[in-house]
């Protein structure tokens, strides 16, 4: 998954030569607060909304030159890349260029969150669990033996060190099955440490719907 696969080329870019008043028009007609800026040589930044209100309408965003902002991507990077850009920096838009520097458009902030959620499996079926581990006992492999012994498995996972304390983790995994009773019990008998899980639980659901049942008959 790199740079190049979600590059938006519908992205208005300004020129130099553009008007401030042009300028505030495109920020209000698309909706960003970042709209790249060519020169004669090409793509040469990327312009803020904030440089532009309050200045002379009547200017050029030539005067503005030196307000532009410098990030940018290659093609073949990692979109893990992007996001540490996208984060780092407040950005909406981040322009990508080739291994020659030219421009070729730009990854909206909007499209990488869907790429991020297509990773993380969020519209997939399943169910959730989230462990604590200490960073020196953590092992994937483990993890997944425990999973698939029991039938299913890891659609995607994810790994946070706790900024309070860097030496524990926190494992987000995303399972493919909707009911982790087995597989929650499983994790509990090799004394992991189970922070939340989101499933739907078959056996609670079946002692619901008895008692249901009970109170229904206690009611006839």
């Amino acid at each position: 998954m790199i740079a190049s696969e979600i590059i938006q080329t519908q992205i208005p870019v300004l020129h130099l030569s553009d008007s401030i008043t042009t300028a505030l028009n495109f920020f209000e007609d698309y909706k960003l607060f970042q709209i790249p800026v060519f020169g004669e040589e090409g793509f040469i930044g990327l312009l803020e909304e904030d440089s532009v209100l309050g200045a002379p309408e009547n200017d050029t965003i030539y005067k503005l030159k030196d307000r532009l902002i410098h990030h940018t991507i290659n093609e073949e990077e990692h979109l893990y890349a992007a996001l540490k850009y996208f984060l780092k920096n407040k950005l909406c838009i981040l322009p990508v260029i080739d291994a020659n520097k030219q421009y070729l458009g730009c990854i909206s902030g909007t499209d990488l969150f869907r790429k991020t959620c297509e990773w993380l499996s969020v519209d997939d079926i399943g169910g959730l669990l989230q462990l604590e581990v200490e960073q020196h006992n953590y092992s994937l492999a483990q993890i997944a033996q425990i999973i698939e012994s029991n039938g299913a498995k890891i659609i995607s996972t994810v790994c946070i060190q706790k900024k309070e304390n860097p030496s524990i983790l926190d494992i987000i995994i995303k399972i493919n099955q909707e009911e982790l009773s087995s597989i929650i019990q499983t994790f509990e008998r090799y004394e992991y440490k189970i922070i939340a899980t989101y499933h739907k639980n078959i056996h609670k659901k079946e002692l619901d719907d008895r008692f249901d049942s009970f109170i229904r008959y206690l009611n006839v």
